[in-house]
């Protein structure tokens, strides 16, 4: 099992993700001779888990089945043990794709928190890239050293726990992208200059408030950063619903071949048609976001500093 490879069968030691449903799923590791204990009674790890495939379909204790699958990026996202405020897939998409992540990038972050975006960077630079990731913290960097290393990643990342506004990433000028988390980014705008590569790079950073962002703003243009602009990524869910529409009887095509009637000139005796369909309205009101992402390029022709 490994976050950024996927493997048929499930071993002693992996990481695998109970799915119970939508709303209703939790990480284990498994380990051979240990229990864990969901509402549909006991999985036992070395007859229920060790050597059966991912994606299977297991039956509890008590009857009742859940399935067990292959952990990912997006699943770690939504299940991982909260050790601060997390980004979740909405923003890491727009992250990873303005960015300009691909296989092979050398990607430097901070700060590493739960490793939420961490996990999904990993999988998208893999199998030849590398992340940088600098945490403050240094019980949070020691917990998110050791995810690393269960989840089989520990070769692509290198945790450093220092702060990163006074001694920035511990690299210059290899880096690709630059992805800021802290509550002054625009601290560390030097230190990601120097960090990203002499022919230029990506920078991205994360902020709650605009007041944080127009401050990183003025940053980024003191220190020649272009192409700035910032996004609030907002997902509005729609509303799916079964409606029955009336329509009016126009009766046989040939019959209003040659006629100038239309639907407006029918009263309402002509409209005997129902047809039931599906319809999506989205929400009348839709609550604010919990942050901007601000995006800037360091121009290819600038040497750091």
């Amino acid at each position: 099992m490994s976050f950024v490879e996927y493997s048929e069968l499930i071993q002693d030691e992996d990481v695998v993700i109970i799915f119970m449903g939508h709303d209703s799923m939790m990480p284990i590791k498994v380990q051979s001779g240990a229990q864990t204990q969901t509402r549909y009674g006991v999985i036992r790890h070395s007859s229920d888990l060790i050597g059966q495939r991912f994606g299977s379909k297991v039956t509890c204790s008590k009857g009742g089945w859940v399935y067990v699958l292959h952990p990912t990026p997006e699943l770690w996202t939504i299940n991982l043990p909260h050790r601060t405020q997390i980004l979740y897939m909405t923003d890491i998409a727009n992250i990873t794709l303005m960015l300009e992540l691909k296989p092979g990038s050398v990607v430097c972050e901070s700060g590493t928190g739960s490793g939420s975006l961490s996990h999904s960077i990993l999988r998208t630079i893999a199998p030849t890239g590398h992340l940088h990731t600098v945490e403050f913290h240094s019980q949070r960097a020691e917990k998110a050293m050791l995810e690393f290393k269960e989840h089989k990643v520990s070769h692509l990342v290198t945790v450093r726990n220092q702060d990163v506004c006074k001694d920035g990433f511990g690299i210059t000028g290899v880096a690709d992208a630059v992805f800021l988390d802290i509550p002054s980014p625009w601290e560390a705008i030097s230190h990601a200059k120097k960090t990203l590569k002499y022919k230029g790079g990506r920078l991205c950073s994360f902020s709650p408030c605009i007041e944080q962002v127009q401050r990183t703003c003025e940053a980024l243009l003191d220190h020649g950063f272009e192409e700035i602009c910032t996004l609030e990524v907002l997902l509005r869910v729609h509303d799916v619903r079964t409606v029955t529409l009336a329509l009016p009887d126009f009766g046989p095509e040939e019959c209003y071949a040659d006629s100038t009637q239309t639907a407006s000139d029918l009263s309402q005796e002509d409209v005997n048609t129902s047809v039931i369909c599906k319809t999506a309205t989205p929400p009348r009101e839709m609550a604010g976001h919990t942050g901007y992402l601000t995006f800037a390029s360091k121009p290819r022709d600038q040497k750091c500093e």
